[in-house]
């Protein structure tokens, strides 16, 4: 069997055949001949010739035609054109890339190929009896190729590139390489062959055509001229050759900056100005020197390196490191120094060796600062005055002169004051003109010893500016107070005391406070020098002692001594005082310790057991309660019968809607209230007093006037009368007011008093007037009532 490739109308004769190799096969593989099958199967076998002719197959990729692109035919010596024979392709592709005439053998491809997708494709051929299926050959492999064609131009995987080159460097300086890579086989033909070439960027820049090194191609360039550059690079195959396929890329390239130039101030004169008043630390101005380079190449320094307010003024660097901050370093004086001159130096702080001969990479200027005047508070001599007085100093003594000048030029007048706040009592008074401190009260040291005076000054023709300064007054001691005993001036003595015993140590307190320390003298007045009873002892130590002279000492015969002590002290003028001490006589112990003592005698407290504290305070407690007892009875004694206004209704009485319901109205209250408590005592043919109504407010010890009778009252029966009656009213007229018959009475006024009741309604069923004469006889307490009914015996003596 033979392979015949048939090579496309389109390719060149570039395909190469391969011989075919010819090989013994087994003869029942190849069938038998038409003249051994009439010999019989005894015959000996033959040999014979291969059946299959192998080719190696080449074809070109991208193939663009409308019909399948033929491969090649499939033939075997066997196939008689009977169609007998099927062929059948199997491997790579088999089926979907190439198809096979199975009666033919003619192999094409029905996809477009591509080299660099696939290089090549291995499959396996065999022929087969079509009826019985049986191989006719043994399967063998062969191999379709694609060859390349220029069919993928150079790409730039990495593109477009960014790149930096230092400003001012030599040509052939490397800045950056860049790759292109091409699809097509490398091996086959020149579609791989890359040469690269610059379309954009000349002069300034250069591309290597093989390795695709870009370089500086132009001397000094200059960053700050221009800094930026954009550089098209291309890549071709087939060697740059006409027809060939060609990419592109851009390459950035920015120039870095180098310290290439020098530092420049903008002005060679700086006019700058700042107010007196400005404190250390203020800024003045800045200044720059210009550098056209960037980032630390055109970080500076600055210094002052000469002029006359190097020492006033300082200059420092602000935090971008470019400009000079000029700052005042010592308090200004107008009136002093109008105005400074500086002489400024700004240099690089980055230098590279390489340019220094552009150098020098600094530059100097002059600063010219101006000082205005500011209109200042007055300023005083002294930051603070302090001044020693003695307290006995005489109103009017003048403490301190304190000065103040206006430092301006003008030099206004100025005038002085006391801060009340810093002299609330008004102890100094201060010149307004001159400034003279002065007293105007008597000073105290033992009250205050230090005054802290603040002074003010101000300027005439400007009230706002004010200064102030203190002056510590100290006031000095001056021996002014007496001494006089300390603590108590009372103590005992015991009955049992002999003579020559110490009964009481005593000590003085002087409010002075001498330089050399206080030193006390003691004595009995002189009026006490030669007491039978007591001696002084003086023991030089701000102390002395009191002893006893004798012994025998008896409550009896005197409760009391009073000792009058002698105390001067040491100092110029000399004070003195006399303090008495009173000596109490007591009862002590063995261990000399007071058992009772006078009432009077202070140490009696001390004395007392736990045991009569305790009786004493239960006899104070019981004769409490014995008085709370008695209170409560005598309360309880006087209460009335009825409450006042608000509870004038028994507690127990129950309101009805229907009123006059017989006995059932009296089972909801206790009325034998409602009667008058002499009923019970007094014939019963005396008249009842609870049917009238009668005034709540009045007290049932208060007797009434008759209410009935109009002589001997006057107006005052008339009075009381209408009262009465409007009450009653009122009761009658009020829904929620209680029966009638609940209404308690006062009937019964005056009970247990010698004139019985004086109650004017007893008299309610007599129109005669009543006799009070008889008020005559019942003494002085009843003289007033007495005069209010006319019956006052006006010739009877007076009874106080």
């Amino acid at each position: 069997m033979g392979v015949r490739p048939h090579p496309p109308a389109t390719a060149s004769a570039m395909l190469l055949l391969t011989l075919s190799v010819l090989t013994p096969l087994p003869h029942g593989l190849l069938g038998k001949p038409a003249g051994e099958e009439n010999a019989g199967s005894s015959a000996l076998l033959q040999r014979v010739k291969r059946g299959w002719v192998w080719n190696q197959f080449f074809v070109l990729e991208e193939y663009t035609g409308l019909d399948p692109l033929y491969i090649g035919k499939l033939h075997s010596d066997m196939d008689k054109g009977d169609g007998s024979i099927k062929y059948i392709l199997t491997g790579e592709g088999a089926g979907s890339t190439f198809t096979i005439d199975d009666s033919t053998g003619d192999i094409h491809a029905i996809q477009r190929l591509d080299r660099e997708v696939k290089a090549q494709y291995v499959l396996r051929a065999q022929a087969r009896n079509r009826l019985t299926d049986r191989p006719l050959e043994p399967e063998s492999e062969f191999i379709v190729k694609i060859q390349d064609i220029n069919d993928n131009e150079p790409k730039f995987l990495d593109g477009p590139y960014q790149a930096s080159v230092p400003e001012m460097s030599r040509i052939g300086t490397s800045v950056i390489q860049v790759t292109a890579t091409d699809a097509d086989d490398p091996t086959y033909g020149n579609s791989a062959r890359v040469v690269y070439s610059i379309l954009e960027g000349q002069p300034y820049f250069s591309v290597d055509a093989k390795t695709g090194v870009v370089r500086v191609s132009l001397a000094d360039m200059d960053r700050e001229t221009r800094e930026n550059y954009t550089v098209v690079i291309q890549a071709k195959d087939m060697g740059g050759q006409l027809g060939g396929l060609a990419g592109t890329t851009t390459v950035n390239i920015t120039l870095s900056d180098v310290n290439d130039n020098p530092p420049m101030f903008d002005q060679r004169l700086y006019q700058m100005s700042v107010p007196e008043s400005a404190p250390a630390g203020s800024v003045v101005g800045r200044i720059w020197a210009k550098d056209r380079d960037i980032g630390v190449n055109a970080e500076m320094k600055y210094s002052i390196i000469d002029g006359d307010g190097r020492d006033t003024f300082d200059i420092s660097t602000d935090p971008t490191n470019l400009f000079g901050i000029i700052t005042v370093k010592k308090p200004l004086n107008f009136e002093k120094k109008p105005s400074y001159t500086l002489k400024v130096e700004g240099a690089n702080t980055h230098l590279d060796p390489t340019y220094r001969h552009r150098g020098p990479f600094k530059d100097v200027t002059i600063v010219h600062v101006s000082v205005e005047d500011v209109d200042e508070p007055p300023l005083f001599d002294s930051p603070a005055y302090r001044v020693e007085l003695p307290e006995d100093a005489e109103i009017g003594t003048v403490v301190r002169t304190v000065s103040a000048r206006d430092p301006d030029a003008a030099n206004n007048t100025v005038r002085y004051s006391i801060e009340r706040s810093s002299d609330p009592e008004k102890f100094f008074y201060i010149e307004i003109t001159s400034g003279a401190l002065m007293t105007v009260r008597s000073l105290d040291r033992e009250e205050i010893g230090w005054h802290n005076i603040t002074v003010l000054a101000m300027e005439m023709n400007n009230p706002t500016q004010i200064a102030s300064v203190t002056v510590a007054v100290k006031v000095l001691d001056v021996n002014d107070n007496p001494p006089s005993l300390a603590h108590y001036l009372e103590t005992y003595v015991c009955e049992n005391a002999k003579a020559g015993q110490l009964i009481q140590t005593v000590t003085a307190a002087d409010p002075d406070e001498p330089l050399g320390g206080q030193h006390f003298y003691y004595s009995l007045a002189p009026e006490a020098a030669n007491n039978p009873n007591f001696t002084l002892r003086d023991n030089q130590d701000n102390t002395a002692w009191i002893l006893t002279r004798r012994g025998g000492w008896s409550q009896q015969d005197q409760m009391a001594f009073y000792l009058p002590i002698f105390v001067s002290d040491g100092e110029q003028p000399v004070q003195t005082s006399t303090s008495t001490l009173t000596v109490r006589v007591c009862s002590c112990d063995r261990e000399g310790n007071v058992m009772s003592c006078n009432a009077e005698a202070y140490s009696l407290p001390a004395s007392l057991s736990k045991g009569a504290l305790i009786a004493i305070l239960a006899c104070i407690f019981v004769l409490l309660v014995m008085i709370l007892l008695m209170l409560s009875l005598r309360t309880h004694r006087k209460k009335p019968y009825l409450c006042d206004e608000e509870e004038n209704v028994h507690e127990n009485i129950v309101r009805y809607d229907d009123e006059g319901g017989g006995e059932e109205d009296t089972e909801a209250f206790d009325i034998a209230a409602m009667w008058n408590p002499r009923e019970v005592h007094h014939p019963l043919g005396k008249m009842r007093q609870d049917m009238m109504p009668e005034i709540e407010s009045l007290s049932r010890y208060v007797p009434q006037v008759c209410v009935m009778g109009g002589g001997g009252g006057g107006g005052g029966d008339s009075n009381v009368h209408g009262y009465v009656l409007a009450k009653l009213l009122e009761a009658d007229m009020d829904p929620c007011a209680p029966p009638y018959d609940s209404l308690q009475t006062y009937a019964y006024e005056g009970d247990g008093s010698v004139a019985e009741s004086l109650s004017s309604l007893q008299s309610g069923a007599s129109n005669a007037d009543h006799d009070y004469d008889y008020l005559n006889d019942w003494g002085p307490r009843f003289k007033k009532l007495a005069e209010m009914y006319g019956v006052l015996d006006t010739n009877s003596p007076p009874m106080w």
